[in-house]
């Protein structure tokens, strides 16, 4: 049974949210208007998620960089003050335990955002890294996560909260206050969307949702609608297109394995036996998590991962872990839930009219 709660879930449930059980959390899956109608909405708009359930980790101490420069796949010596990076947890095969991203707020301080699975866990094997001056911290419970995403997320910020938000880089992030209380504002999101991810602490959580909500082009948003985003956008999900089965190097991620004091028994990290690859289909077709993939003449090369019929782009799309020798193949076979269907290998993103670089200035 779920035992945390977000801060917001009185206003879920009042709005007729469904919810789901994540990592022993109650979250919304999604709104009265459904899954389709939010992502659409997000897509033109701007859509409002709670993702209060996410793991957040706070790090400081002098000999902060180096410590954390041993535990995950970042490049710490070229992340500045006010930017932030994407990387991952591996285990000792080298495979990939969670990705996170990791915000460098002070020289010697960061801010770690993992998934929220096993979070006890990964705050404990965190901690053990840790040499005795360095103060790891777990706020996962304590720090509410309000995602704003959408071709017009800035100008509802800057509607209901006037701010410098328009200079921020992508990946880059801010400090500000809310009604008195510290606000984070980061130019990141899942979406593929012109975006923010918002950090203030719970007591703040609602006011702040309340006031973001009430503007006109806002709409709620649950998971359902931030997996369909996520795939169209071709992000990885951990725990589904991300395990401890694969490689940084399998996902297509070998590009970010800059931080070499990561890998000291972690060579394993660039082995490439599968390639997470793309997948189109020419009909609203989709594959369960598992199905396999075959050549055309039908040996079997592979499973599928995420699978969905884009709401975007009205066709089927997966991504699916294909052996090596395969990947490159233009046209495959798979297993969906009406039968066998022709896919063939695409290109990432599969929806490429997102926002989320866009030049704001």
């Amino acid at each position: 049974m779920p035992h945390f709660h977000s801060p917001i879930q009185a206003w879920h449930l009042a709005h007729q949210a469904v919810l789901t059980p994540v990592a022993g959390w109650e979250m919304p899956l999604h709104f009265a208007q459904g899954t389709q109608a939010e992502h659409l909405h997000t897509r033109t708009r701007a859509g409002l998620s709670d993702f209060s359930h996410m793991g957040k980790f706070l790090l400081e101490g002098k000999g902060a960089t180096v410590a954390l420069s041993r535990c995950i796949t970042a490049n710490l010596a070229t992340l500045k003050p006010g930017r932030c990076r994407y990387g991952f947890l591996l285990n000792d095969a080298g495979g990939i335990q969670d990705d996170l991203i990791v915000y460098r707020l002070e020289d010697e301080k960061f801010l770690l955002v993992l998934n929220p699975e096993n979070t006890a866990t990964k705050f404990a094997e965190l901690q053990s890294a840790m040499p005795a001056p360095l103060a790891l911290h777990n706020n996962t419970e304590d720090t509410a996560k309000i995602d704003l995403q959408g071709p017009q997320a800035f100008a509802v910020l800057e509607a209901v909260l006037p701010g410098p938000w328009r200079r921020l880089p992508f990946y880059g992030f801010t400090t500000a206050t809310f009604e008195g209380a510290p606000l984070m504002v980061s130019r990141t999101g899942y979406t593929g969307e012109l975006g923010v991810e918002l950090y203030c602490p719970n007591e703040k959580a609602l006011a702040l949702w309340e006031c973001l909500i009430a503007h006109e082009a806002v709409a709620p948003v649950g998971l359902g609608a931030r997996d369909t985003l996520r795939l169209e956008a071709g992000l990885p999900l951990a725990g589904r297109d991300l395990d401890a089965q694969h490689t940084p190097a399998e996902a297509g991620f070998a590009g970010l394995l800059t931080s070499q004091a990561a890998y000291k028994g972690h060579q394993g990290a660039y082995e490439v036996r599968q390639r997470l690859t793309p997948l189109s289909f020419s009909g609203p077709h989709f594959a369960n998590c598992g199905s396999a993939v075959h050549t055309l003449d039908g040996e079997s090369i592979g499973h599928i991962t995420s699978s969905i019929v884009s709401p975007s782009l009205g066709h089927g799309i997966a991504f699916a872990y294909i052996l090596a020798a395969h990947a490159q193949n233009k046209e495959f076979a798979v297993d969906t839930t009406t039968g066998s269907h022709p896919a063939l290998r695409a290109s990432l993103p599969f929806y490429t009219a997102g926002t989320a670089r866009k030049t704001l200035l």
